[in-house]
């Protein structure tokens, strides 16, 4: 089976063609390739398809075989991916996801994407749909959670995937291995969440941020998430509507447009190509 490995800001994903490609148990195969001793390494699988409703589709699988509903930096690379293999001549295109169609601009020179601008649709702020459990009395943008001892207040914010959004002094210093899974297996996300640590600019155009990935850990960068962290800092009037969002993996600029869509705009790069052999799949397996 042929693959590509790609990255956007750092959040890598192996990406296959289902145009050209049948994966029977994709769920399976993410765990696989996603080892880092006994596969590729990567924070998932993307794999790209057709679609009866958009121009293309596009389903994630997390490194621990969960199926995400949306990525905002794969979409991205899904862009590039079709534009640059010749999939589609288009440098505007509908794409499906788990969260519903997203549409997506490619800036093109020379025959390269450089650029590529998602719309992310609206924030969802409905606590049951994000979804999240609210106590009496509180809301979804203030929720105080309790776990390991302590309690800590966090905004919660879907952008087609759950966030719950934690600001930090400094994100660099926040103990994400520890804190990250307890809020993202705590009692109050029936489908768990993502969590941001992040910490905004005193002009509130800029966030610094680092990210606990529901379902792969801890991640170099993640596109939702950005775009819940912008929503969430605007919320609590720590951030004007537009800024740049910088992870470890790099900066995406997202806005917060007057059609109360978010928009997120940044780069998406081939990393490799590569061949899948069926007596590797065996062999990961045996590893499990």
């Amino acid at each position: 089976m042929r693959f590509t490995k790609m990255q956007g800001t750092g959040n890598d994903y192996v990406y296959v063609n289902l145009f050209e490609e049948r994966i029977p148990h994709p769920e399976r195969l993410a765990v696989q390739m996603s080892k880092r001793h006994f596969g590729i390494c990567s924070d998932g699988l993307v794999l790209i398809g057709p679609s009866d409703s958009a121009d293309f589709s596009m389903r994630i699988f997390n490194s621990d075989g969960s199926e995400g509903e949306m990525c905002g930096n794969a979409c991205r690379c899904v862009a590039k991916y079709l534009y640059e293999r010749g999939l589609t001549d288009q440098t505007e295109l509908s794409l499906s996801t788990g969260a519903g169609i997203r549409r997506l601009w490619l800036t093109v020179e020379d025959g390269r994407v450089e650029q590529v601008r998602v719309d992310m649709g609206a924030p969802v702020l409905d606590p049951e749909r994000i979804p999240v459990t609210v106590p009496p009395g509180e809301s979804a943008s203030a929720l105080h959670l309790r776990f390991g001892g302590v309690s800590r207040t966090v905004t919660c914010v879907s952008m087609g995937n759950p966030h719950a959004v934690l600001f930090v002094d400094d994100p660099d210093a926040a103990d994400i291995e520890e804190i990250g899974p307890m809020i993202e297996c705590h009692p109050a996300f029936p489908h768990h969440t993502n969590v941001e640590f992040a910490r905004v600019s005193d002009d509130g155009k800029h966030i610094r941020m680092r990210v606990w990935e529901r379902g792969s850990g801890q991640t170099l960068a993640c596109g939702t998430g950005a775009c819940a962290a912008l929503v969430a800092a605007v919320l609590t009037g720590r951030a004007q509507r537009d800024a740049d969002i910088t992870l470890p993996g790099g900066t995406i600029h997202v806005w917060w447009d007057a059609d109360g869509h978010i928009y997120q705009s940044g780069t998406a790069e081939f990393v490799f190509d590569g061949d899948w052999f069926e007596e590797e799949e065996k062999a990961c397996a045996a590893h499990q």
